[in-house]
């Protein structure tokens, strides 16, 4: 199983960061954008475990997700910064962890091997 891999890692650690910075969330939101954030993180996290126990087609459905996932979250952390609620050093930083998820996942996804027909 892929419990210690450094997606998980990464992941694991990206919403660590998003907590520590819940506090400094302004409360309008808090509990609606920010939330939806760490929601969104921990599907991620959610889904790679899930795609440990999977082969072939469901495999690569599962990583597909995680992508479109990664892709959300990229803009609902745009749009916190562009709502002023994190800085942008902490954009950066956000920013910085989802490319190497992104960059994991679809090297991940090429490494799957495609349906034969």
């Amino acid at each position: 199983m892929l419990l210690d891999t450094p997606i998980l890692n990464k992941t694991y650690d990206l919403y660590k960061l998003l907590c520590r910075r819940r506090s400094r969330i302004p409360k309008s939101d808090r509990y609606t954008l920010w939330l939806e954030c760490e929601k969104t993180v921990l599907s991620i996290l959610k889904a790679i475990i899930d795609t440990t126990h999977q082969k072939g087609e469901k495999r690569t459905e599962i990583l597909y997700s995680i992508s479109n996932h990664v892709d959300l979250l990229k803009v609902l952390v745009r749009l916190a910064k562009e709502n002023q609620s994190i800085d942008l050093a902490h954009y950066d930083e956000i920013q910085r962890l989802l490319q190497e998820i992104g960059k994991m996942i679809g090297g991940w996804i090429k490494f799957v091997p495609a349906k034969r027909v």
